[in-house]
């Protein structure tokens, strides 16, 4: 369908502020759990209904955690003559009274009927990580290259809701990662359109080829999130058994630097880190709370790959936090920034958060002596000649702050993780100039920034029933994909964070309608940092 979206006279404003105007609903990280860090390659019926089970009944559940994924090892590679998958009768049996042995779909009503969701895995290549297992025997061939519009129908039809699509058979054959994936999407696509059935997309491709500058721009359904890093844990020797996995805590941390990526982190597309270690052997109780911190304020998939039905009771109240899963799951969708380091090992992360003047903020001392660390409101955006308030996230309790900013002592290898409510600063405004080359729609802004990534508030309109794509490109650089959900007959307001060169006038940052779309981009006003 046409749309008949008008291009207003737009408004740039350079501030130091996001409006009050409420964010416009747009999908927020996934939260759930997975099988692959505990079950590696022996996933079966009976785990996964006892993690299901335990999702609906320790308070996960309620805290909004949603997805049981089924990873790698639900299926033995063996195809049908007409190509469907032979499904293991006694690892997948009947679960109710008129079910089919072997029938995928037993096991997604089970998890629907417990009110959760329900995820599966394939591989973009021949092969699937069956091949290098942990646990259990090698399986060939499970991946879905050569049958992307049969396998995706099944799971479509099967009831999944989410499918995760490695990389283990792509990397074997030297695929290309973004030609592969775009056909995935199309599949994707295909299936949502025959079933009505919607399928959350991940990929995992490990970071390996840059996935945060074109898997939200491919396909006819684009990623929903993607793989930043290599596995966050090593494989389990051989011969033991899954809880003798050890947890690595540097590598932990490595994963969560390699999954910041702010300017390709908005309007409902995610940076994923990797499944969370929390509560698995090798960390200590406040190493687990540096990894949920970590994990929230840079907005990631929160997929637990601990047996839930072992957690011990601090890992579940870590895991369920009200105030730190809210930072995870904030409305405006955006990832954290670093935006001090004075020293090595020190350093303070900001996140934007909803409401105005509100930043989830994090302290962290990775060195191995005690340092004190601090954060200026005017770093934060925030007007320091107006009252400030600090809380510890974790604790609940009130903080002591100056006028200028906030002060901690970290013991080595420590953090703080705060919420931060101050005032905005003033914005300072720019008109900006339109055009119209071909025909796509374009939106000019030229605009100065004191900060090197800032937060772009867009103010748009979308009558239309779905959601519409548009692409933002920031001084000729990588082009990322904005969704913009449905306004009806009202306005919409979403936000994304661009990389502007410091104290360059000319910044310059361009809207522009995919070609397949056919209408304007419907921007009325954009607010830039």
């Amino acid at each position: 369908m046409k749309s008949r979206l008008l291009l207003c006279a737009l408004l740039i404003a350079l501030t130091t502020s996001l409006s009050a105007q409420q964010p416009t609903a747009v999908p927020l990280p996934p939260m759930g759990w997975s099988s692959w860090n505990s079950f590696s390659n022996i996933v079966d019926s009976e785990n996964v209904m006892a993690q299901a089970k335990a999702m609906a009944s320790n308070g996960m559940q309620k805290a909004g955690y949603q997805y049981i994924n089924i990873d790698e090892g639900w299926w033995l590679g063996e195809r049908h003559p007409d190509g469907s998958f032979v499904i293991d009768p006694k690892a997948w049996p009947a679960l109710a009274p008129g079910e089919k042995p072997g029938d995928m779909a037993n096991i997604v009503r089970y998890i629907h009927s417990l009110g959760l969701k329900a995820g599966i895995y394939t591989d973009a290549g021949k092969d699937g990580c069956s091949m290098y297992p942990d646990l259990g025997p090698k399986y060939f061939h499970t991946g879905s290259e050569g049958h992307y519009d049969q396998d995706f129908l099944q799971f479509a039809r099967w009831g999944f809701d989410y499918v995760k699509v490695d990389w283990c058979g792509g990397d074997k054959e030297n695929l290309d990662p973004a030609t592969q994936y775009a056909e995935i999407a199309k599949a994707i696509a295909r299936a949502e359109a025959i079933t009505g059935h919607h399928l959350y997309f991940s990929i995992c491709e490990w970071g390996k080829n840059s996935p945060w500058t074109w898997a939200p721009n491919i396909g006819g359904s684009p990623a929903d999130i993607w793989r930043t890093s290599g596995d966050i844990v090593a494989p389990i020797v051989a011969g033991h058994e899954h809880a003798d996995r050890k947890v690595d805590f540097p590598k932990m941390l490595s994963n969560f630097d390699q999954g910041i990526h702010p300017e390709a982190q908005h309007t409902g597309f995610f940076n994923d880190p990797d499944m969370m270690v929390l509560g698995m052997p090798g960390l200590s109780d406040e190493q687990n709370r540096l990894h949920m911190s970590l994990w929230a304020i840079s907005g990631a998939p929160l997929l637990v790959g601990a047996d839930l039905t072992t957690l011990t009771p601090t890992s579940l109240a870590t895991l369920t936090n009200p105030a730190v899963v809210a930072i995870d799951q904030d409305p405006l969708a955006l990832q954290a920034v670093k935006i001090a380091s004075p020293a090595e090992g020190i350093e303070v992360w900001s996140k934007f958060i909803a409401p105005s003047g509100h930043r989830a903020v994090l302290l962290l001392n990775r060195t191995k002596q005690e340092a004190n660390i601090s954060v200026q409101w005017s770093a934060l955006g925030l007007d320091a000649s107006r009252p400030v308030k600090v809380k510890d996230l974790w604790s609940g309790k009130e903080l002591t702050a100056t006028q200028d900013g906030y002060s901690a002592q970290a013991p080595a290898g420590d953090f703080a993780f705060l919420l931060v409510s101050g005032t905005e600063t003033k914005p300072t405004h720019y008109t900006p100039a339109v055009s119209k080359v071909e025909k796509d729609a374009q939106v000019f802004a030229n605009v100065t920034s004191n900060f090197e990534i800032a937060p772009v508030e867009i103010t748009y309109t979308n009558p239309e029933p779905s959601t519409r794509f548009i692409n933002l490109r920031v001084n000729e650089q990588t082009t990322t994909r904005v969704a913009l959900p449905s306004t009806k007959t009202g306005k919409g307001h979403v936000w994304v964070q661009v990389l502007l060169d410091h104290g360059n006038k000319g910044n310059q940052l361009v809207f522009s309608n995919p070609c397949a779309c056919g209408g304007k981009p419907g921007i009325e006003t954009i607010a830039v940092q």
